[in-house]
């Protein structure tokens, strides 16, 4: 069973940084793509960053490039993400995924609420 458990959010002012964490279960972590995600409240849920099974590929949203930045530890079955130089404009939960190149997995994670407030 895919499971997803989110962690590190937090209340944050601007300029401040955050590190997210994301345990993972259930399927072969080593080959997965890792990507993650976020909702803002009344938005729709939209696309993050994104690392390949070998860690050597990244994508950002335009948003957060140059702010965040994502990685994984193979050997623990963890997604990371750094956010620095937050925005009031980040606030959201946020929430981690994985999957393969046709898709993702359908399992999502209870998210953690990112809060940038000055």
């Amino acid at each position: 069973q895919v499971q997803f458990v989110e962690s590190g959010g937090g209340l944050v002012q601007p300029g401040e940084s955050l590190r997210l964490s994301c345990t993972t279960s259930g399927f072969i972590f080593g080959a997965a793509v890792l990507k993650w995600y976020r909702q803002a409240p009344g938005k729709e849920r939209e696309f993050v960053a994104r690392i390949d099974s070998t860690g050597r590929r990244k994508n950002y949203a335009d948003s957060v490039q140059g702010r965040f930045i994502i990685s994984r530890d193979n050997a623990k079955k963890m997604m990371f993400l750094q956010m620095n130089s937050l925005k009031l404009e980040d606030t959201a939960v946020y929430y981690c995924k994985a999957g393969t190149n046709a898709g993702d997995y359908a399992t999502w994670g209870q998210g953690t609420q990112v809060t940038v407030d000055s």
